[in-house]
């Protein structure tokens, strides 16, 4: 039988903060009385927007990724501020990814309310997850366009073997989930 019992702060070994992260070690005590030294990470929560116009996922430019050393593609996303929501978040998110703006969205659906833990046994941060479809009368900038795969079996195959970001397959892979159960994909 599992305990609800949370776990006791003993001590705070460190703290730092920084604009991006807080990074905190403290010795615990679990419910089975053994102390142990645990570190962890409190960051803000994330917003990805799985974004769709005129049947086809649309894609910023690859980002180089510092935690990786590597370029990779990426659903549009950020971080949510302090004083926003997630939905309040998509709008900057959107104009500084894609170059669109709010009015360009027909329709906008959050893909879960309550957040998922991105990892919880480390970090306090949550995942949220939109889809968003553009106007097909919206113009994206080429400059803001870094690729486009169509919703199709044979495009997410292909977009599967180059989505190397979790976060972003997830999103997709609960979209698929969910899509695939009411409409189909071709």
């Amino acid at each position: 039988m599992l305990s609800n019992t949370p776990w006791k702060i003993l001590t705070r070994l460190v703290e730092i903060r920084s604009p991006w992260l807080t990074l905190i070690g403290e010795k615990l005590e679990d419910n089975h009385q053994q102390i142990l030294e645990y570190w962890r990470v409190e960051k803000a929560d994330s917003v990805i927007i799985m974004t769709t116009q005129n049947n086809h996922f649309i894609f910023p430019p690859p980002s180089y990724r510092p935690g990786l050393g590597e370029i990779t593609l990426d659903f549009p996303g950020g971080r949510v501020p302090d004083d926003k929501t997630p939905l309040e978040a998509i709008g900057a998110i959107l104009k500084r990814e894609l170059g669109i703006e709010e009015k360009e969205i027909d329709s906008l659906t959050p893909m879960n309310s309550k957040g998922w833990a991105i990892n919880s046994s480390f970090s306090n941060q949550k995942l949220y997850g939109f889809v968003a479809i553009i106007s097909p009368e919206a113009s994206i900038n080429p400059e803001k366009l870094g690729a486009n795969y169509p919703i199709t079996e044979e495009g997410i195959t292909q977009l599967l073997k180059e989505l190397t970001c979790l976060q972003c397959r997830g999103i997709l892979l609960e979209w698929l989930r969910t899509y695939s159960a009411n409409q189909g994909i071709k």
